[in-house]
């Protein structure tokens, strides 16, 4: 089996690695959770070309509580209902510089959530921009899923479906 291959070649940062448990298969986009922020359901598109992971905030305020640095952020995570509003709070974990699939640098902040989905739970660094203008709330980098996923690029939602996301939030239709 492929992942039996990967798993001899990789060692001990090869795929399925995570608590002993085989490989979950994701499509190139799936719905998960970041419950510590309410965030019951955001669509993320699966980016292996993308180091790390990215999430939509159209605001973001860096403040100090007890010395130490936090970033509060606004994440509309629904595309299209700006009415949908999620405010978050996280200790900064570190400012970085990306380049965007356009060549473009930024300076990001860094914030460290527990990700949820296809039945597993796990700690994932997010760098914070604005991205009301894509498609996808979030980016699910290579870092994230190294050593427990595998990605089939030709199909999506392998995880679930979620008919109705803003459901999860309450919201009527």
């Amino acid at each position: 089996m492929v992942a039996d291959e990967l798993r001899g070649a990789t060692g001990a940062q090869g795929i399925g690695v995570i608590q002993g448990l085989p490989p979950v298969l994701l499509g190139w986009r799936e719905w998960l959770a970041l419950p510590e922020w309410g965030l019951a359901a955001i669509k993320a598109k699966v980016d292996t070309g993308a180091r790390t992971s990215t999430l939509h905030a159209f605001y973001v305020d860096p403040f100090r509580r007890f010395g130490r640095q936090y970033i509060r952020f606004g994440v509309h995570p629904l595309q299209g209902r700006t009415d949908l509003v999620v405010h978050c709070e996280a200790p900064l974990v570190d400012r970085r510089l990306v380049r965007d699939s356009g060549g473009h640098c930024e300076e990001r902040y860094v914030v460290m959530a527990a990700a949820v989905l296809g039945g597993r739970n796990w700690p994932i660094e997010l760098t914070l921009t604005n991205r009301e203008s894509m498609r996808f709330r979030m980016l699910l980098g290579r870092n994230a899923i190294r050593g427990w996923a595998l990605v089939d690029p030709g199909r999506s939602f392998l995880s679930g479906r979620i008919e109705h996301p803003w459901a999860a939030y309450g919201l009527p239709a």
